[in-house]
């Protein structure tokens, strides 16, 4: 399969990544079906797109019209009979291996022999994933970040058995939806990007377990720091700016101090065993109240619209 050839694309999940990713595909012209089993799924995922839409065209980035064809493009079903006629799918279910083995073994076998075929896997093994799945040289990794229709990155994972050519026409089809995609050469747990996000969560969660600061006090460091300048410059570009010699002493003095624990850290262990999971559940490190939840998450993507001008747009 060229990327020519990709015209009929399928998300298969409606949940929160599944929802936004198929906006996306949407937006740059594809026939874009949402498949997900639960019919009620589909609804709340239906909800999420009016939502998402809104706050494009809000930002000024869709007109309304462009907004409703977004939405006309994407078709929403539980029906199974809908991969037998397309020609990518990116698979978003539940993070589970067994789960996501059962599914590419089903669906392999239900899509055209030219279907290119991809999961958004966090980090699950590409090669165990597509271990039951039917050709599995055109199966690879497509792992988007949260939200999706959002943040440009894309990492594109081979698997053991990934074809060359699949691989570079999944990056090349991230591209021309506007995305930032990295390719991921040899699999790793993780891939890139939440290797490097959780070495870092780890050492947050440490400084707040051992008092050095609270939680708001870490995410603001983060925010108008770290996070300032790598929007801007990768860790290792930084390095080069600051100058490797002050990156090596630093290192020398303080790797030894930091968390080096193998272990899921305590307080998220906590938070996790306490069912406080975040804005789904109103609380986390910090408490959303019914009432502010949804203006949370849309003060949040407003805020990555006018990051994502400030960088990409000229």
């Amino acid at each position: 399969m060229q990327l020519a050839e990709i015209k009929k694309v399928i998300i298969a999940g409606a949940g929160t990544m599944g929802t936004s990713m198929a906006q996306i595909f949407a937006q740059y012209g594809y026939d874009t079906t949402l498949y997900n089993h639960r019919e009620a799924t589909l609804q709340r995922a239906k909800e999420m797109i009016r939502m998402n839409q809104q706050a494009l065209v809000k930002s000024g980035d869709l007109t309304t019209e462009e907004s409703m064809a977004v939405q006309k493009n994407i078709g929403l079903t539980a029906d199974k009979t809908c991969f037998a006629n397309c020609d990518f799918v990116v698979e978003s279910i539940v993070e589970n291996l067994e789960i996501k083995q059962e599914f590419w073994r089903d669906i392999s076998r239900l899509v055209k022999p030219s279907t290119l075929l991809a999961t958004n896997t966090s980090g699950i093994s590409i090669t165990k994933i597509a271990a039951l799945t039917e050709k599995p040289a055109r199966f690879c990794g497509m792992h988007w970040f949260n939200p999706p229709h959002l943040v440009p990155l894309v990492e594109v994972i081979k698997g053991e058995h990934t074809d060359e050519e699949t691989a570079r026409t999944v990056f090349a089809l991230a591209e021309k939806i506007g995305k930032k995609p990295v390719l991921v050469k040899n699999h790793a747990k993780g891939f890139i990007g939440n290797r490097i996000q959780l070495a870092g969560r780890r050492e947050a969660l440490h400084i707040v377990k051992e008092g050095i600061a609270d939680a708001k006090d870490v995410d603001n460091a983060m925010k108008y720091g770290l996070g300032f300048r790598y929007a801007c410059l990768g860790p290792l570009e930084t390095a080069d700016f600051g100058g490797l010699d002050i990156f090596y002493h630093v290192a020398e003095y303080l790797l030894p101090d930091l968390d080096r624990s193998a272990e899921v850290p305590p307080l998220l262990k906590e938070k996790y065993e306490k069912g406080e999971l975040g804005i789904k559940t109103q609380q986390g490190f910090y408490s959303y109240p019914e009432e502010t939840s949804k203006k949370a998450i849309q003060e949040r993507d407003e805020k990555f619209i006018r990051l994502f001008h400030a960088l990409y747009q000229k």
